[in-house]
């Protein structure tokens, strides 16, 4: 007879709860439907326990925190004690005290956990000191606005940077009350290489991370009687918004968007769709005719920014790869101020071209000078998703009462291949779409298999009588395990489509916050449902696509307006600096990286270690002393050469192991 297995069961606050799959405590006390308040616990990263708002008490162990605790079977929590409440309070009034408290000026005003969480324990004062010298604003980058005045050390930006996105730009600096979280050397987020993504605004639990926002300058185009000002609207866009207005996820609100921009002055309003069918048909071009070639594959998608910044940090040796297609937002913006100048009689400085994305990298990419004429920049402005809420609400506009408007023509125009670029797998999809029809392989047909809602999604699929194989990516740090299999030999694709974001542009930086992962799933299926619900499925069937490309671009005008190049961005390529004089013929030659990502895991220390060791050994005569700046093994830093060994997570005691084998 089967024994049935017992199940395992705790007492969290008198109600009994079934223990499943759940990750820790914290997750088995909300199945409770009880919500503890946490700055630092995003499901996605790693625990790392530093709020301590979580503390919860557990009979016979005394106050432990639920994020780093494993549920256990006859476990019984209490999490609202006198204790606990006493500590919690305490907790808030100190970062309150440690906090830039201007919260009627911030960004994230009515959206800040620490507002919330502020509410939620009912303080109503602050018992400590207000701090009084607060380090500096940060604006050194296009897309994203640093405040460390409003920072409260929880991790999550820090996190999501190195484990999620491989890039590693911020770390905890200096000791006690002088600890902050900050690029290295305390340089400006833009001046190190931070990718613009845009994820850590997302965590960011307050406002010491959030979208640069340019919604007085747009106020300022829209009231200048002597600018015309038109806007495009992403596909992620529509699918996201209403959120802000009490909208379920994923419900299409584009006809609202429309009316609303319309109401707040904006002289016409396109979709960005429309030049995404364009970008469909220039890089299915380019796909086709290097498939057919044998060369440059796998094609490398280039229409997220701060992917394509990525590249151009990590691997310049692959940038040959990269599709040279613009981004839609970039040859939407090119076209505009080609063709509507001229049809409106105007110089393209009276032509102002806004943006409406769910991305913050937008912001970076628009300000390349690749995308200019003679300075004049193709696009203007970007308003994230997040600030055209803002500005919908100054304007007073009651949205979700609106009545649906229409996008002007032609730009309003576009296919389901383009509403479907906002998620992932999207443009993958798009340009197979077109691809298909390029090789007469039969009736329009959906590439399902591609639509993917995992880091990195790898299939075969048919087009003509070639048999082709694909990647989907998204997260950089996917991006990167990918890039290196392939660059090792262990992987083959014919083409990549690559996005920063988990999920595509549904989870931009710059769209509403959430940390319910259905929410993304949600938007994707409103991309979807909208391809589905519009005339054509194809690029190559808009017809004022087909038109403007008989009347406008013949081949020289296309490859200016709808394409470009990259460049090699890395910070230093190849280059070393020696910090001893010895001969070449020296016994014992060391190597240290001090790219970023290397010096925020300790380089530096590890390097005044050797340094100690090697003179007080009495070897520093027959030691040659490298500096490197990056050896693209920043995830396993401190990096350490030993006559040409490589030793990652590099420590004094390995080193010194190492170099006694030599010596």
């Amino acid at each position: 007879m089967n024994k049935v297995a017992k199940t395992r069961t705790a007492v969290i606050d008198t109600i009994e709860v079934a223990i499943g799959d759940e990750r820790n405590l914290l997750e088995l006390i909300r199945k409770a439907h009880i919500e503890l308040p946490t700055f630092c616990y995003h499901s996605e990263i790693s625990v790392y326990g530093a709020c301590r708002m979580c503390m919860v008490e557990v009979e016979g162990r005394g106050i432990v925190p639920a994020c780093s605790t494993a549920a256990a079977d006859g476990m019984v929590v209490h999490t609202n004690t006198k204790q606990i409440r006493d500590m919690r309070k305490m907790i808030v009034e100190l970062l309150l005290a440690n906090h830039d408290q201007s919260c009627t000026t911030c960004p994230k005003s009515g959206d800040c956990k620490l507002q919330k969480i502020a509410r939620q324990m009912g303080i109503s004062k602050v018992r400590f000191k207000q701090r009084e010298n607060f380090p500096e604003l940060d604006l050194s980058s296009d897309a994203i606005l640093r405040d460390p005045k409003k920072c409260v050390l929880c991790g999550d930006c820090v996190r999501v940077c190195k484990e999620i996105q491989a890039v590693g730009v911020l770390d905890f600096a200096g000791r006690g009350a002088n600890s902050m979280v900050m690029p290295c050397f305390n340089k400006g987020i833009g001046e190190v290489e931070c990718v613009g993504c845009g994820q850590c605004v997302k965590v960011c639990p307050v406002g010491a991370l959030t979208p640069k926002y340019q919604t007085g300058e747009v106020w300022n185009a829209i009231h200048d009687e002597k600018k015309r000002v038109v806007v495009q609207i992403a596909p992620a866009v529509r699918v996201a918004l209403g959120e802000h207005f009490g909208f379920k996820p994923g419900t299409t609100t584009t006809g609202q968007i429309v009316t609303a921009l319309r109401m707040m002055g904006f002289d016409m309003v396109y979709d960005t769709s429309f030049a995404a069918d364009f970008t469909v048909i220039e890089e299915g071009n380019e796909f086709l005719a290097r498939l057919n070639k044998g060369e440059g594959l796998p094609l490398l998608t280039s229409c997220c920014p701060a992917w394509v910044k990525f590249a151009e940090q990590y691997y310049p040796d692959m940038l040959s790869n990269l599709s040279t297609c613009r981004s839609p937002q970039q040859m939407f913006g090119a076209l505009c101020k080609e063709k509507l100048t001229k049809e409106l009689g105007i110089p393209r400085e009276e032509l102002v071209v806004v943006s409406i994305m769910p991305c913050t990298a937008k912001k970076f990419e628009a300000n390349r000078e690749e995308f200019r004429t003679q300075g004049n920049k193709d696009v203007d402005y970007v308003l994230t998703t997040q600030e055209l809420a803002v500005m919908i609400r100054e304007r007073g506009i009651e949205f979700d009462k609106l009545e649906p408007g229409s996008f002007d023509m032609p730009f309003g125009f576009k296919s389901g291949a383009a509403v479907i670029f906002g998620t992932s797998g999207g443009v993958s999809e798009a340009v197979l779409r077109y691809a298909s029809y390029v090789t007469g392989s039969g009736a329009f047909k959906e590439y399902s298999s591609l639509r993917a809602d995992e880091g990195i999604k790898i299939t075969e699929v048919a087009a003509g009588d070639a048999r082709l194989r694909l990647a989907v990516v998204s997260g950089l740090g996917n991006a990167r395990r990918l890039i290196d299999r392939i660059r090792r030999g262990e992987e083959s694709f014919d083409l990549i489509e690559v996005m920063a974001c988990c999920g595509g542009c549904i989870n931009g930086g710059g769209q509403p916050v959430s940390e319910d992962r259905h929410t993304v799933l949600q938007r994707a299926k409103g991309l979807y449902d909208n391809d589905k619900m519009l005339q054509i499925h194809s690029s190559q069937e808009n017809p004022y696509v087909q038109k403007l490309y008989k009347e406008d671009l013949n081949e020289h005008t296309a490859h200016a307006l709808l394409h470009t190049e990259y460049k090699n961005r890395k910070r230093i390529s190849g280059e070393e600096i020696v910090l001893s004089n010895q001969e070449q013929n020296a016994r014992l030659k060391l190597d240290i990286c001090f790219g970023t990502s290397c010096f925020i895991r300790g380089a530096q220390g590890l390097y005044t270690k050797l340094m100690e060791y090697v003179r007080e050994r009495g070897i520093a005569d027959e030691t040659e002393f490298k500096v490197s700046f990056c050896g693209e093994q920043c995830k396993k830093g401190p990096n350490l050469s030993v006559n040409g060994k490589e030793i990652h997570h590099c420590t004094i005691e390995k080193a010194i192991e190492a170099i006694e084998r030599i010596i």
